[in-house]
């Protein structure tokens, strides 16, 4: 005996998809930027230093002096041995007189002439010329004073926006085989 059976066929679906993918672009202008640095104020503000020296003192040690000074110099030294040599002739005169009368006027003025004549003994010493210190140094130091003034800088940036711009991905679909059930029974 044969038993009934069914058969069952089906059919599937098939699609179509049409897919369009998304588009994006992105970008980043770069910001603009303006940015200056003001220069620093600096001011310097000095003053001399003074260096005095005084060799007036060391010149007229070697014998170096104005003629004006020089002058009065030989002047005082002229009226000085003047009135030395008048002195001496007085005194020399004093000396004749008072033994004037006698038989010592000869010896006086032998002596006297002996005093006036002849080689003089000249005192010999070492000498520094110029003499030690004579020159003098005065020195007034300068001054330097700095004032630096800071300035900021100026910066402007401005950030601009990004540029974005989006298309939309589709899909689509289209039936290309619908589905079907197919039963048979068999006897």
């Amino acid at each position: 005996m044969r038993l009934p059976q069914i058969q069952i066929h089906t059919t599937d679906a098939k699609i179509d998809l049409n897919i369009s993918k998304p588009q994006q672009y992105i970008k980043q202008p770069k910001a603009t930027q303006h940015i200056e640095q003001p220069a620093a104020i600096l001011e310097i503000r000095t003053t001399r230093g003074v260096l005095k020296v005084d060799s007036s003192q060391a010149r007229r040690d070697i014998g170096m002096i104005g003629p004006l000074e020089s002058s009065a110099n030989y002047a005082e030294k002229g009226k000085q041995e003047a009135l030395k040599g008048m002195a001496r002739r007085a005194s020399e005169g004093r000396q004749m007189m008072e033994n004037a009368g006698k038989d010592q006027g000869r010896a006086t003025i032998q002596n006297i002439a002996k005093q006036n004549h002849g080689p003089h003994r000249v005192q010999f010493n070492v000498k520094f010329v110029p003499s030690i210190g004579s020159v003098k140094i005065n020195y007034t130091p300068g001054t330097t004073d700095v004032n630096i003034e800071r300035r900021e800088p100026i910066i402007d940036a401005k950030v601009n926006k990004p540029i974005h711009e989006y298309t939309q991905g589709k899909v689509t679909g289209t039936m290309i085989q619908r589905p079907d059930v197919d039963i048979d029974v068999i006897i």
